[in-house]
């Protein structure tokens, strides 16, 4: 998967959309929030990613053991809708170290999912 982001003051982020459906069949996508998003910031040896993991309700325990094996912390786990189709649940998570590792731990992690990618 390739990804474009943009660099800012420093940071560099990139955001991936994803679809799915509101109780009434309506779509609900990227503009509307459902997207992951991951923020990179510090030096080539030594950065920070946070960021915010959209996935779907059954992806979500393939994602949090490849969140752990590959050294990034899940800090928060929610949803922010009822009723949706499929079930969209977000994860809040924070990695420290060199800059290539994080992105490629990232990029692990987002192969989880079915869609992303």
């Amino acid at each position: 998967m390739t990804v474009k982001g943009t660099a800012k003051d420093g940071m560099f982020k990139f955001v991936i959309g994803r679809k799915t459906h509101a109780s009434c069949g309506c779509p609900v996508g990227k503009n509307m929030g459902i997207n992951s998003w991951a923020a990179f910031a510090g030096s080539d040896n030594q950065a920070i990613v946070v960021g915010d993991l959209a996935l779907f309700q059954e992806e979500l325990h393939n994602a949090l053991k490849a969140f752990k094996n590959n050294g990034i912390n899940v800090v928060a786990i929610h949803n922010h809708m009822i009723f949706e189709n499929p079930r969209v649940m977000f994860v809040h998570y924070i990695g420290y170290g060199p800059a290539a590792q994080l992105a490629q731990a990232l990029k692990t992690v987002i192969d989880t999912t079915s869609t992303l990618h």
